[in-house]
């Protein structure tokens, strides 16, 4: 391995290689959840509400519920409850 400054090149390109192969499958997926998007609003479906489903799937069940309060409390404030 050819030492440069200190850094091993060798380990360096093949870390940088692997980033870029990373940040290509991403984009690849990135592309795949676009279209799966396209897909169910051309069926019909709020793309905006399913990405809050998503999110909200993520999310711990505890941090989920705080959330929910809060929100309330805040539509409550507002004058927004039904």
């Amino acid at each position: 391995m050819t030492d440069v400054g200190g850094i091993g090149a060798e380990q360096l390109r093949s870390l940088i290689e692997r980033i870029e192969r990373l940040e290509e499958e991403k984009a690849a997926l990135t592309a795949d959840i676009r279209e799966v998007y396209a897909e169910a609003k051309g069926n019909g479906f709020d793309t905006k509400i399913m990405r809050q489903v998503v999110r909200l799937r993520k999310m711990d069940s505890s941090d989920r519920a705080e959330q929910e309060e809060l929100l309330d409390l805040y539509k409550q404030a507002l004058g927004l409850a039904v």
